[in-house]
């Protein structure tokens, strides 16, 4: 799994892809992954590969692996208390004591400050990650366009 997922990230950078078209790619899939829709993650990288052209697809696919099992319970946690911060604590705190009494209504109180902590979260992660992958594929760029000339 690890050598397949190197080979499709090597792949991608060298595609014909500007950088700035590949950390889009990626920034926009990283966003999403971070968004608490679970279960609605692909079909929302499908709509953003149509009406996000200048993006590369591969790399908002790839973004996604954010929002991997490890990651999530972090994400989510992250991504709450952000929302809880910015609603000024009208929410209580995540525990355990708050897990073993849990009721469909209590997660969807819950969501509120989940989803506004989570987009908050995505819109700084997927910067970070722009920038992290746009210095990466200029330096791929430039290292094989130096090869090209030998």
């Amino acid at each position: 799994m690890k050598w397949k997922f190197k080979r499709t990230v090597v792949r991608l950078f060298r595609l014909n892809n500007s950088p700035q078209e590949i950390a889009r790619g990626v920034a926009i899939g990283v966003f999403i992954g971070i968004l608490p829709v679970y279960g609605l993650h692909t079909v929302l990288v499908v709509i953003a590969a149509i009406l996000i052209r200048s993006a590369n697809k591969i790399a908002i696919f790839l973004g996604t692996s954010i929002s991997l099992p490890p990651t999530i319970p972090p994400i989510t946690w992250a991504g709450y208390e952000i929302g809880r911060y910015i609603l000024k604590g009208r929410f209580e705190p995540l525990s355990w004591s708050v897990f073993k009494n849990i009721t469909f209504q209590k997660i969807c109180s819950y969501y509120q400050p989940l989803f506004l902590g989570s987009v908050i979260l995505g819109i700084i992660c997927a910067a970070i990650f722009y920038l992290l992958v746009f210095y990466m594929a200029k330096r791929f760029s430039l290292a094989r366009k130096r090869v090209r000339r030998i």
